[in-house]
C-alpha cells in the first residue's frame, strides 16, 4: 500500500474517534502535481523551476500550519496524559470516586493514550519527510531540507519534542513498574512501543527510541554545563536538555525565582538562541527514569542540590528582609 493511502486511512480512523490535526498530504501532491504539470506545458521539461513562487507561496505556508497544528495537539495531550499518570494518590482516587473506570482500566487506559500519541508522532513525522523529499526531487532542489532545518529552529519538529522524550521515559517506567494502582502484580506489562531503552555509553547516558525501521531517536541526557548526568532535568523551549539548577544558573537567576523570570535576552548555552527559559518543560517522568535507573549517583546528587538550594533560599530572604527594612 502507498504511504499516501495508508496515511489518508490512519487519519480517517483517528478523526472518526476525535478531532484531531495532521497533515494534507493529498491536497500537498495535487499542488505538487499541478506545478510540474503546468511547467512542463511551458518549457517541455518534466520538473518545476527551483524556485517556483506558486508553490512556495502555497506548499510551505500550507505545510507549515499544518505542523504546527499537529505538534501543538501532540504536546497538549501528552502533557495531560503524563499529568494524570503523576497525579497524586489523592486525585487518583478522587477521579475514581467521581465514576471513572476502575483503576486496572485506567492503567491500561493511559498506556493505550501513550502507544496512540506515539503512533500520530510517528506517522505525521513521515509524512512530513516524504512531502518535502517529494518537494525536492520535482523541483530539483533542496529547498524542502532548508525548510525541515528552519521548521526546526522554530520547534514545530514533532520528533523534537520534549513531550515525546517524556513518553518514551513514561514507557520504560511501566515496563519497569510490576503493580498497577490497585497493588496486583501484573504478569507482563503493557509496552507503549518497542526499541526504546536507557544506555549508558562510557558511562554516558542516553535515551534511545526506535519508533520504526527508519526512524530512531537518540536523546544525549549528559547536561553541557556540569558535564554530569542530568539532575531533576529541564527542557529548554530549544530542545536542549540541563540539569535544573544548572539551566537557573545560566539563565543568572535564583532557584526561588525559578526560570519564568529569565530576562528574555538570556541564552541557550548551546545553540545561543534567545527566549528560551519561560516556555521551559520540567521532564518528571525522565527525573524517575534516572532515579531508578542510577541511585546511588542521584541520591549523591541530591544531598549537594538540596544543600545548593537551601544555600540559594536562604541569600534570597535574606535580600528580601534587607530590602523590606532598608538595613
Amino acid at each position: 500500500m502507498k504511504f499516501c493511502k495508508k496515511y489518508e486511512e490512519y487519519m480517517q480512523g483517528q478523526k472518526e474517534k476525535k478531532n484531531l490535526p495532521g497533515v494534507g498530504f493529498k491536497k500537498l501532491k495535487k499542488i505538487l502535481k499541478g506545478c510540474r504539470r503546468r511547467d512542463h506545458q511551458i518549457a517541455s521539461i518534466n520538473h518545476c523551476p527551483r524556485e517556483c513562487t506558486v508553490c512556495d507561496g502555497t506548499f510551505f505556508p500550507e505545510l507549515q500550519k499544518e505542523m504546527e497544528d499537529v505538534v501543538g495537539w501532540f504536546n497538549e495531550n501528552a502533557q495531560k496524559l503524563l499529568e494524570l499518570h503523576l497525579a497524586s494518590r489523592f486525585k487518583k482516587c478522587l477521579d475514581w470516586f467521581k465514576g471513572n473506570n476502575n483503576r486496572k482500566r485506567s492503567h491500561l487506559g493511559l498506556i493505550q493514550q501513550g502507544k496512540d500519541l506515539v503512533s500520530y508522532a510517528l506517522i505525521n513525522s513521515v509524512a512530513i519527510r516524504k512531502i518535502l523529499k517529494k518537494y525536492d526531487k520535482i523541483h530539483e532542489s533542496s529547498q524542502g531540507q532548508a525548510f525541515k532545518t528552519q521548521v526546526q529552529k522554530m520547534h514545530i519538529e514533532i520528533l523534537q519534542s520534549p513531550w515525546l522524550c517524556e513518553l518514551t521515559a513514561f514507557h520504560i517506567n511501566l515496563k519497569e513498574s510490576q503493580k498497577d494502582y490497585s497493588g496486583a502484580v501484573l504478569a507482563s506489562p503493557p509496552a507503549l512501543f518497542d526499541g526504546c531503552s536507557l544506555v549508558f555509553d562510557d558511562g554516558k547516558p542516553l535515551l534511545s527510541c526506535e519508533l520504526s525501521d527508519s526512524v530512531k531517536v537518540d536523546i544525549d541526557l549528559t547536561c553541557s554545563i556540569c558535564l554530569d548526568t542530568v539532575f531533576d532535568p529541564i527542557s529548554l523551549t530549544c530542545g536542549h536538555i540541563y540539569c535544573y539548577m544548572c539551566a537557573c544558573s545560566a539563565a543568572s537567576v535564583n532557584v526561588v525565582d525559578g526560570l519564568k523570570t529569565a530576562d528574555p535576552s538570556e541564552k541557550c548555552p548551546l545553540c545561543r538562541e534567545i527566549c528560551v527559559y519561560k516556555g521551559a518543560v520540567r521532564l518528571d517522568e525522565l527525573s524517575i527514569l534516572l532515579k531508578r535507573s542510577c541511585r546511588e549517583h542521584w541520591e549523591e546528587r541530591r544531598k549537594t542540590e538540596r544543600a545548593e538550594r537551601l544555600k540559594q533560599a536562604k541569600e534570597y530572604w535574606d535580600h528580601q528582609c534587607r530590602s523590606f527594612t532598608g538595613i
